[in-house]
């Protein structure tokens, strides 16, 4: 019998991507589904930066870009991470990718050895594990429940730190719980970090400007940190730009010379026309992204109250990103009670109940299990207001309908 490798029998498939799928599939016999299981802006990208793209191919960007990316968006970054950050340096130390899912892929590839352990912070996004698996490394992860607002503690770091530890990846704000870590957490996490010299963080922060609380802080900031992480950025989530592809790593030159080699193997350089628009996202006006980050900070409001009038469901208030990670264990060993009567349908875990409230309420959502939490589930209020109250009135009323 044909058969594929080895390497990837050991991956699971994305339970985001599938979730959305199945309602998408859903929609296409003519259900009308609320789609809230993808981490997807609804907006659509600004204008000035799809005029940029226009230009870009009136102007024959038609050919291979370098493999690194265009020299005048690297400097883009560059400038970006100085003004916005506070962080310096060089185009050499910018490598553009397909993505920031590629610029993550890339890091992990370049500088995990099979056997070498990477530390995720759980809750976590479904591909973490999945890329240090790819690369022969150990997932090693560290429970930020619930009751801690879904953040890693200095202690709990420390303890997971052995010989054969080679990064932490951590990601703020956060994808799926919305948490941010400030200033003096992050400090006192690289206070950690600092004593292993061969450990390296990579600082997923793709969510950067989709914040609600205030500056956003990175852990490269810190006096030698910047020697010791990897900063993964790009365009797709603050300039709605999902869609055109474009990521970046910022990092210590050998680093980006390695991811760099890895790149130049298996995709080459971004996407040519892609690049000026995001160029012309970096630096053009930065109105677009107060205004979305306005409209999702508003939902997240209107999605935490609704949610909390729902009755056994615990809901903690995000402060970024776009998800609302209720605690829905109370449901588990419920049953679907229709017409007076107790169903064989019984909801185990929270991907039954992902499946159930699709099924039911035709409302998609993501069960935990899938991101390192079996007591919460993921919504995305990357919708609209209407969406996001007629997702959480049918929600509502699919859950009063099960019973223990």
């Amino acid at each position: 019998m044909p058969q594929l490798s080895n390497r990837l029998q050991r991956l699971a498939p994305s339970a985001t991507l599938a979730m959305s799928q199945k309602s998408a599939e859903m929609k296409a016999q003519g259900i009308d589904v609320i789609n809230m299981s993808v981490g997807e802006p609804d907006f659509n990208t600004p204008d000035h930066i799809k005029e940029a793209a226009k230009l870009a191919v009136d102007q024959n960007y038609s050919r291979y870009s370098p493999v690194p990316g265009y020299p005048e968006l690297r400097r883009a970054i560059v400038d970006k991470l100085k003004r916005e950050n506070g962080l310096d340096y060089s185009v050499n130390e910018i490598l553009v990718s397909n993505g920031a899912k590629q610029s993550v892929c890339n890091t992990v590839m370049a500088l995990v050895n099979p056997g070498e352990e990477v530390i995720i912070p759980a809750p976590y996004w479904v591909s973490y594990p999945q890329m240090a698996l790819l690369a022969g490394g150990t997932p090693v992860f560290v429970e930020a429940t619930f009751e801690q607002n879904f953040k890693m503690t200095p202690e709990q770091l420390e303890a997971a730190i052995t010989p054969r530890t080679r990064l932490l990846i951590l990601c703020s704000p956060s994808n799926p719980t919305g948490s941010v870590y400030n200033k003096e957490e992050l400090r006192a996490l690289a206070n950690i970090i600092l004593k292993y010299k061969d450990v390296y963080v990579l600082a997923d922060e793709i969510y950067e400007h989709i914040n609600y609380v205030g500056r956003h802080e990175s852990i490269a900031q810190f006096p030698g940190m910047k020697e010791r992480t990897i900063v993964v950025n790009g365009v797709s989530k603050a300039y709605a730009m999902t869609g055109w592809r474009i990521g970046y790593i910022a990092a210590p030159e050998w680093i980006v010379k390695g991811c760099n080699k890895l790149q130049g193997q298996y995709t080459s350089g971004p996407c040519s026309v892609s690049q000026k628009a995001a160029e012309a996202a970096y630096v053009e006006s930065q109105q677009c992204v107060e205004d979305m980050r306005k409209a999702f900070e508003r939902r997240r409001d209107l999605i935490v109250i609704l949610a909390r009038q729902i009755p056994g469901l615990e809901v903690n208030v995000p402060e970024g990103a776009f998800y609302l990670f209720p605690k829905c264990s109370s449901f588990y060993g419920s049953s679907l009670c229709r017409d007076g009567i107790v169903t064989n349908q019984t909801i185990e875990n929270s991907t039954d109940l992902a499946m159930y409230l699709l099924e039911e309420a035709h409302v998609a959502t993501v069960g935990g299990d899938a991101f390192g939490d079996p007591a919460c589930f993921r919504m995305s209020y990357a919708t609209s207001d209407d969406n996001i109250r007629e997702a959480m009135r049918r929600i509502a009323e699919a859950l009063a309908k099960l019973r223990k």
